[in-house]
């Protein structure tokens, strides 16, 4: 398995926002069950979940944690001919009070109003901690991926700083980001996320991941990327791993 197979499959997690949670059944012992949740990624990279106590697939997680989650591209026409993602994981509910503290900051801002449910109701914050991964990028395109997760190297104060200096400083940059990239325009976007491959807006009730065209591994490479795409006439090339 290449990196560029690896690089590839990230970008469909991260350029994604929900998939298909598979848990085993706790009523239908040998059943598989499936519900749609949507996620984010956390700081080391595994996908963030936020569900109810009540919910089946809790009862179900709390007596067996192994699950997966299926991601595939949105809007495809042709499901079979494009990327999708089988992450198969451990799920582990948050309980120190820094890390659900740290989860609530960041999924908050990609789904601000979960804030309002996660108050009024039991729900509680799961990481899907991944064992294996299934990717499948098209037709005879098919992966095994080990290791697929990469840290965020600003995540926390540093990736909070950041998008708030855009939101409130730079909104006519993010606009043209959107018109680069030919995103929707209904709404005004605003950035919600940033890593080391790229950064995530939110546009109405749509989140969208777009991608720097090299790696940002320091907060200077993020600014010159931000300033090299706001004075872009077109959206650069994404640079590939080497196999």
């Amino acid at each position: 398995m290449s990196a560029k197979v690896a690089q590839q499959a990230r970008e469909l997690l991260l350029k994604e926002y929900r998939g298909v949670l598979s848990t085993h059944s706790k009523s239908m012992p040998g059943f598989p069950f499936g519900s749609v949740v949507p996620y984010c990624l956390d700081a080391q990279g595994n996908p963030l979940i936020l569900i109810s106590r009540i919910a089946q697939h809790t009862h179900n997680l709390q007596k067996d944690p192994k699950c997966s989650l299926l991601v595939g591209e949105r809007d495809a026409e042709d499901v079979q001919a494009v990327g999708r993602l089988t992450v198969l994981a451990q799920a582990r509910r948050l309980e120190e009070p820094a890390a659900i503290e740290a989860a609530a900051e960041r999924y908050y801002r990609y789904f601000p109003e979960s804030a309002n449910y996660h108050k009024a109701h039991d729900f509680d914050f799961w990481v899907l901690e991944p064992v294996r991964h299934r990717y499948i990028g098209g037709f005879g395109a098919i992966h095994w991926v080990d290791h697929l997760s990469l840290a965020n190297p600003f995540a926390g104060k540093a990736e909070q700083s950041m998008i708030e200096h855009m939101n409130s400083d730079h909104a006519s940059a993010i606009e043209h980001y959107v018109q680069l990239s030919g995103l929707p325009r209904e709404t005004p976007a605003q950035m919600v996320g940033i890593d080391s491959e790229g950064m995530h807006l939110r546009i109405g009730q749509g989140v969208h991941w777009l991608p720097f065209a090299v790696p940002c591994n320091t907060a200077i490479q993020v600014r010159e990327a931000l300033v090299f795409l706001a004075r872009a006439d077109q959206w650069p090339a994404r640079e590939r791993a080497e196999a």
